[in-house]
């Protein structure tokens, strides 16, 4: 996969550079940022290394791709990327082994996959897997069941301290809660255990 590195003085017009030579926009790039500095005397310059999002994902296919015939699994795997968020869905002949019990697998699926992208581009990159939509199944009953933690934690006004949860997990409950009027919510701990808290708070 290939990395563009651009360099000059002000960001945007590097970025506008950079896209109009690789006949993309931005929301279809990666890109990480630094500085280099010339000399005493020289003034410095902004240093973009960027990639395509869309090589990003066909190299992400390509590693599931090989796992899935490691395994001695066949399957299809669907790519879609949206606002710089890649997501693959998998269906296989054997959808329980790649999930494994509570979802462990596919999570460990997840985080190799994501290791492995990010160890070889050098940037941070955000992407989902989900197996015949058991993620999004799970990400359901959990929003569901934090708005009723929510709606009993306004009553009350008594904090709730959830079940340590990922950094996905955590995100769907601050995205579910974020427009109840009187709550707010944290992360708290340190990984793998940390968690979210529901709290009461005055409008």
């Amino acid at each position: 996969m290939e990395k563009y590195v651009y360099k000059g003085k002000n960001k945007e017009e590097i970025l506008t550079t950079a896209c109009n030579e690789l006949n993309c926009t931005e929301e279809e790039i990666i890109f990480k940022e630094k500085e280099e500095k010339n000399g005493l005397f020289q003034s410095k310059k902004i240093v973009l290394e960027i990639v395509k999002i869309e090589d990003v994902a066909a190299l992400g296919k390509k590693l599931l791709e090989s796992l899935l015939e490691g395994l001695g699994l066949t399957g299809n795997i669907e790519k879609k990327i949206r606002e710089k968020v890649i997501t693959y869905k998998i269906h296989s002949n054997n959808n329980s082994i790649l999930i494994g019990r509570h979802g462990h697998i596919l999570e460990s699926i997840q985080t190799f996959v994501k290791n492995s992208i990010n160890n070889q581009v050098g940037l941070y990159i955000n992407i989902i897997i989900d197996i015949e939509n058991y993620k999004e199944k799970q990400n359901y009953f959990l929003e569901k069941k934090v708005k009723r933690i929510a709606r009993d934690v306004t009553l009350s006004k008594i904090p709730v301290k959830l079940d340590p949860m990922n950094s996905y997990e955590r995100r769907i409950v601050h995205n579910a809660l974020s427009k109840f009027d009187y709550i707010e919510t944290t992360s708290e701990g340190e990984e793998p255990n940390r968690c979210v808290v529901i709290k009461y708070k005055e409008k």
